[in-house]
């Protein structure tokens, strides 16, 4: 099969042909229809993600259709799916609990085991896996593996956000025009933050209540000016000391922020505003991922339209585009995401 190589970082990909996936036991083989690239890919093409090494095949924001099903698989051959990034052991006590992404085993394609920038996959554990429906394109469903599922679990299933508060993003990429969209349709009142401005124009043409462009000053003034008081929740996605203070100080009273942006590798470690925590009473949320259980709770309100996802998608892309989208993580990018839809090319 046809398949995107990190062979050195900060290099482009090398496209090679390597050996079709074994099918797992309790998983299946899927035909890859669309994958998303996403900033976690880009941590490890620079190599600040600590699981990620050469020889790696990146990819972790797919859909697809089973072509081959273990004994052990509770999907068949021609069901259309999508992938959480995280595949949960189902059988731990976290899992058992309800929280598969604190699973201790589990695993992850595009990361530590080869991922989903290719024609085929094997995914292990597929009782993670999700059918999707027929009204579900395959391009919007790759947008949801990782941005969307992040966001809706870091709106509902962490902050718990209310129709008629305040909702502070803090970045427009995928994750944050995902939490951008999902506020607006749990009735929310959101107000977005970038440094560009033609992210900001595309959030309000999308919805945003307001925006805060970073350059012009004091970005949690702005905020608690713009909401009479602060955020009740406020969205950090990017994982950099700038939003992530941003986002603590821009909340209200016994505001909860909640930490999407991964910080890894040099800003794994940060200085924080802690006396914001303490003085404001704040709640801090991390989270990663989301249960595969949540999973029909998004789909049913995307395809009842109570929200369109596929504003979120910018561009379809051929596989040989990949480094391109990568490289252009390392700045500013621009509106939307980019999904791989062509494997052969």
């Amino acid at each position: 099969m046809r398949a995107a190589v990190l062979r050195q970082y900060n290099e482009d990909l090398s496209l090679e042909t390597v050996p079709d996936p074994d099918c797992p036991k309790d998983g299946v083989v899927l035909k890859v229809e669309a994958c998303g690239v996403c900033r976690s890919d880009w941590h490890g093409w620079v190599g600040e993600h600590p699981r990620v090494k050469p020889g790696q095949i990146p990819g972790h924001e797919y859909c697809g259709t089973v072509v081959q099903a273990g004994p052990a698989a509770r999907h068949k051959v021609g069901d259309r799916v999508v992938a959480p990034f995280i595949l949960a052991c189902g059988s731990c006590p976290s899992c058992q609990s309800g929280q598969q992404t604190t699973c201790p085993n589990q695993r992850l394609p595009g990361f530590i085991e080869p991922g989903a920038f290719a024609e085929y996959i094997a995914v292990p554990l597929d009782h993670n896996l999700a059918l999707l429906p027929d009204s579900i394109t395959p391009t919007v469903a790759a947008g949801l593996g990782c941005r969307v599922t992040t966001s809706w679990h870091a709106l509902t299933g962490r902050a718990a956000l209310q129709a008629g508060e305040w909702l502070a993003v803090h970045g427009t990429g995928g994750v944050g025009l995902s939490a951008m969209l999902l506020g607006r349709a749990l009735g929310a009142h959101v107000v977005v933050v970038d440094i560009v401005q033609d992210k900001l124009d595309h959030a309000l043409s999308l919805g945003a209540t307001a925006v805060v462009n970073a350059h012009d000053g004091d970005v949690a003034l702005a905020i608690k000016d713009i909401t009479g008081g602060g955020a009740h929740v406020s969205v950090e996605a990017l994982g950099i000391p700038e939003t992530v203070n941003a986002s603590l100080e821009c909340l209200r009273p016994m505001g909860r922020h909640v930490q999407v942006g991964m910080p890894v590798g040099h800003t794994a470690r940060m200085e924080v505003n802690l006396s914001a925590v303490y003085q404001g009473n704040l709640a801090l949320y991390g989270t990663r991922g989301m249960p595969s259980w949540r999973y029909p709770s998004l789909l049913g309100l995307i395809e009842s339209g109570q929200v369109d996802m596929a504003p979120l998608i910018a561009r379809e892309i051929p596989l040989s585009g990949a480094s391109d989208e990568l490289r252009a993580f390392n700045g500013p990018t621009p509106p939307g995401v980019a999904v791989i839809t062509d494997f052969l090319s």
